[in-house]
């Protein structure tokens, strides 16, 4: 099956730009908002949408995107509203929507019932942060079967081994982490994530995007001129808290005008 994720970053890559993949909480600062904001995102220059349900324990999320996921939690939002938001969401833009999910809530829920409410949906798959291949079989055979995407991530710390294994496992793009530790904005991008790319690249990864500490135009462009995407969670967040959907709208615009490359970039 074509994977739609890929399909929005090759076509990107044919308008001369390398994608831009943005992130939201679901349910936040409340449903209706919240999907409002993710319509807004795609309005507004994001390829490829990533919504990612509250949990109770984030563990890569930093400060901004935590407070947000606990935000929608205290606000009652809970696993069954996130397909239904999914459902709108889908309904209304022409992008892929990847769903972004720790792993205990899919499990909870029932990977194969997980991946037949995502079809439903209109969802085009799932980044996995903390679950690796060889651990996922039930959820690589799940999204076999319904041609849904497949995303894990890969860390400046893999070895060559792993990273071949999730090049193989991955579909999509492999979200590639540009330093160790937990999402936030930094002031300069870990020269890692070059050099991670090229060693996924070198694995097989057919596209490689990269997260974390990306929050400027100036870091997308920076990190387009190695990688086929950007990836922007806690600045898009941070707009949507102090500003609303128009600001969140108002620094995507920005963050997408990062995504156009130059002449010589790949």
């Amino acid at each position: 099956m074509t994977s739609r994720v890929a399909a929005a970053i090759d076509a990107a890559h044919a308008q001369g730009r390398g994608a831009f993949i943005g992130y939201l909480p679901a349910g936040f600062p409340d449903v209706r908002t919240g999907i409002e904001a993710a319509v807004e995102l795609a309005r507004s220059g994001a390829d490829v949408l990533e919504i990612g349900p509250p949990y109770s324990d984030p563990v890569m999320d930093g400060e901004v995107i935590q407070e947000a996921t606990q935000a929608a939690l205290a606000g009652g939002f809970r696993l069954r509203d996130l397909f239904p938001a999914l459902a709108e969401i889908t309904s209304r833009v022409e992008i892929p929507v990847l769903v972004m999910t720790y792993w205990n809530p899919v499990v909870q829920y029932g990977v194969d019932r997980y991946a037949d409410a995502l079809v439903d949906a209109g969802a085009a798959g799932l980044i996995t942060p903390d679950i690796t291949p060889e651990e996922a079989g039930e959820w690589i055979a799940a999204s076999k079967r319904t041609g849904l995407d497949r995303v894990f991530l890969a860390a400046p710390t893999s070895s060559d081994e792993r990273l071949d294994m999730i090049a193989e496992a991955s579909t999509g793009f492999v979200y590639t982490v540009s330093t160790m530790g937990i999402t936030g904005e930094r002031a300069d991008l870990d020269a890692a994530a070059r050099t991670l790319v090229g060693r996924l690249r070198a694995a097989g990864a057919e596209r490689a995007c990269v997260g974390i500490g990306i929050s400027t135009p100036d870091h997308v462009a920076g990190v387009v001129d190695y990688a086929d995407g950007a990836i922007v969670g806690t600045a898009l967040v941070r707009a949507l808290r102090d500003r609303g959907v128009d600001g969140l709208g108002e620094t995507a615009r920005a963050l997408a005008g990062g995504t156009v490359r130059q002449p010589a970039s790949r």
